[in-house]
């Protein structure tokens, strides 16, 4: 099975074609300032380049899998999920586990180096649910599996990219 960025490839241009339209529309108002602040949960999210997520706790002892809000919507209506049995140590990069589309079917691969916990049931009855809200960890979001993090899974977030660089990343994939 293929992992979610060359599966993603072909619909890459024309989801970061249409974003690029949305966003030439939006021009910001001094009226509708918002003061941001950032958790420090929101400090330890990272992405890889296969499209997976991963947030960590503010302890960095657990955290959250997912895929990102891009793979989802560039696989289209995902009709199955294969989730991972539990417990499962992993290393960065292994299958965890796998989405099916009405697109295509790809692998969902640890971001780092960790022992799966627990996994998302609502998934297997409600596979949609990752379209609806991919990047969300709470008990009614598409994410994947919760997992417990070692030392070595730390080190390995050093490695991925953050909200910032990811962003880059996948509008740069779009121009391919």
């Amino acid at each position: 099975m293929a992992s979610i960025a060359r599966s993603l490839r072909p619909a890459a241009s024309q989801f970061s074609a249409r974003s690029c339209r949305r966003a030439a529309l939006w021009r910001p108002s001094p009226f509708n300032a918002r003061a941001f602040s950032t958790s420090p949960a929101a400090l330890h999210k990272r992405f890889t380049k296969e499209h997976e997520w991963i947030e960590l706790s503010e302890d960095g002892k657990t955290g959250v899998i997912g895929i990102s809000s891009y793979a989802a919507h560039s696989l289209g209506d995902v009709v199955y999920v294969e989730l991972p049995t539990i417990p499962m140590d992993v290393a960065a990069g292994d299958s965890i586990g796998a989405v099916e589309s009405v697109k295509s079917a790809s692998d969902i691969n640890s971001p780092i180096t960790c022992t799966i916990t627990e996994v998302n049931d609502l998934l297997e009855e409600k596979p949609s649910t990752i379209n609806k809200g991919p990047e969300d960890s709470s008990s009614a979001g598409g994410w994947f599996a919760k997992v417990e993090v070692s030392e070595v899974g730390v080190k390995d977030m050093e490695a991925l990219m953050d909200a910032k660089a990811y962003k880059e990343y996948t509008e740069e994939e779009g121009d391919h």
